[in-house]
This record gives structure tokens, C-alpha cells and sequence, in this order.
């Protein structure tokens, strides 16, 4: 839940992938559940950080205008309903999320 709810937070400071980066080196080895949700997490967080940049540079010709927002609540609902799926220990999938890291 902290690799989901984490990140949320950092965010602000354009830095979310350092929480799920922080659970999966401290915890991701002690348990597979965990390593899965902060992997899932970290994978989210990379797309949401090129999502965002090429929406900034989408901007200049105007259609940025309506699909940062649009991803804005995107990124916050799937955060988190991330974060509850985790806390009750079921398993969650980012949608339109390419996975860099296995």
C-alpha cells in the first residue's frame, strides 16, 4: 500500500517513483506480494512521468490542455484504487501501463 499511496504523495514533488523504488529495496526480498505491488507501482509511476512530460509538451498545441487534466484524474483514481487492492491483499494492474521492470 505504501508503493501505491506513496508515490501519490511524492508526486507533487515530481518525484514519485521514489516511494515504490524505497519499498521494493527495503521489502520487495522478504515478501513476493510486496515486490509484485512495488514493482507494478514503479512501472506506473515511469509511464505517469513520460504521460506527463509529452502532455506538458501537448500544451504548445493546445490539446495538452484537456488531456493533463484528464490523466491528472487518471493517475489519482488508479493510485487509489491501487493502494485499497493492496491493503486488502488482492492484486492490482496498472491499465495502459507498458512494464519496463519485471
Amino acid at each position: 500500500m505504501a508503493a501505491h499511496l506513496g508515490s501519490f504523495l511524492a508526486a507533487w514533488f515530481a518525484l514519485g517513483l521514489l516511494a515504490p523504488l524505497a519499498v521494493l529495496l527495503v521489502k520487495g526480498n522478504g515478501s513476493p506480494f510486496v515486490r509484485r505491488h512495488a514493482i507494478e507501482s514503479l512501472n506506473f509511476q515511469i509511464n505517469a512521468l513520460v504521460y506527463t512530460v509529452l502532455f506538458v509538451l501537448l500544451l504548445f498545441v493546445l490539446i495538452g490542455l484537456v488531456l493533463l487534466p484528464l490523466y491528472g484524474l487518471f493517475y489519482l483514481i488508479f493510485v487509489i484504487l491501487g493502494g485499497v487492492r493492496a491493503s486488502q491483499g488482492s492484486e492490482f494492474r496498472y491499465p495502459l501501463t507498458i512494464r519496463f521492470i519485471n
